[in-house]
């Protein structure tokens, strides 16, 4: 099915997804809503803990137990992953909607060799042979930039550094040219020249084939050379959603002010960081007011006095759940 441009391939709709502990109800996400378009990345944001993992799990199903989806939709193209038979949900991972995640040294197999696995997603959504797949697994290896691919297809996880193991992953998810790419952190831990290397692969798969990346990031300079929309998470909320240049220019949550006040600027070397004080609030006691209530400094007797903010539109394209946003001149 073609979707047309700029319309959203992915919609998530009132998602909600909890963990039962014996601690009690981790309430990971909190009934979030938003929209991944073809030929666009957005930027999903925030704390450890914040609910960007989680989130990009339901997308795909693979929320690890004892999680559980509790309410929503995500759909895709119209059809509700959620609801989605088992075996049909398989054949849209890796064919329409592929998958960086973020520890590649877990995500792969250490004791099978690298071209078995890069050929596993051939084989299971093509109707090529094993021999077509080992051809065709070399090349995506080269085309990523890994020097001497064909001994790489014999070798396994372990004996690779962490930047090449990133560019396997990579090599499957993107091998089929989804419709979506899903990337959590794929620049963690890697050196600045394995991170534009990464990110331009990640680029030049939006530009030639129009996929949407819904690009969970805790490093705001990638976002701000890669993201075209950027939804900033709190506490399992999306606290403020707008264009990147917004988000940088004229931040609206208190929260998001605070997370561009930690990094440094090379352009204002004098200007002093701050760091956010407070810590997340527990996810099992969730308070009913704001969770960023006892952090903020914007807070009033209205945020102490009503339920949590809802997000309403500043503007076009840019909504904010807080009662006292920054105001800019």
């Amino acid at each position: 099915m073609q979707t047309p441009p700029g319309t959203p391939i992915i919609q998530v709709e009132g998602l909600r997804v909890a963990f039962f502990s014996r601690e009690g109800v981790v309430k990971a996400v909190n009934g979030i809503t938003f929209s991944l378009r073809e030929n666009s990345i957005l930027a999903m944001v925030g704390e450890s803990g914040s609910g960007k993992t989680v989130t990009a799990l339901s997308i795909l199903g693979l929320v690890p137990y004892p999680g559980r989806i509790m309410e929503g939709r995500v759909l895709f193209n119209g059809v509700d992953l959620v609801t989605m038979h088992p075996e049909a949900l398989r054949r849209v991972r890796g064919k329409e909607i592929g998958m960086v995640f973020q520890d590649p040294m877990s995500s792969l197999n250490p004791s099978i060799a690298i071209g078995i696995q890069v050929e596993e997603v051939l084989l299971a959504h093509t109707d090529a042979t094993r021999q077509e797949a080992r051809i065709w697994a070399q090349e995506l290896l080269t085309e990523m930039g890994l020097p001497d691919s064909s001994r790489l297809l014999k070798q396994y996880p372990f004996q690779l550094s962490g930047g090449m193991r990133q560019r396997v992953m990579l090599s499957i998810a993107m091998a089929l040219r989804p419709k979506v790419l899903i990337a959590d952190e794929p620049t963690s831990n890697l050196d600045t020249t394995l991170q534009a290397a990464i990110l331009s692969q990640l680029r030049k798969l939006k530009q030639e084939h129009g996929t949407a990346i819904l690009l969970i990031t805790h490093d705001m300079g990638v976002v701000a050379q890669m993201a075209d929309q950027v939804a900033v998470m709190y506490a399992g909320s999306i606290v403020e959603h707008a264009a990147t240049a917004n988000i940088f220019q004229r931040p609206a949550h208190p929260y998001t002010w605070g997370l561009l006040q930690s990094i440094p600027r090379l352009d204002d070397a004098s200007r002093k960081l701050r760091p956010m004080g407070g810590r997340p609030p527990d996810l099992i006691n969730l308070p009913d007011e704001c969770p960023f209530l006892p952090r903020c400094f914007k807070a009033s007797t209205l945020c102490r006095a009503s339920p949590r903010p809802a997000l309403r539109p500043l503007q076009e394209g840019h909504v904010v759940a807080c009662f006292n946003e920054i105001k800019h001149e």
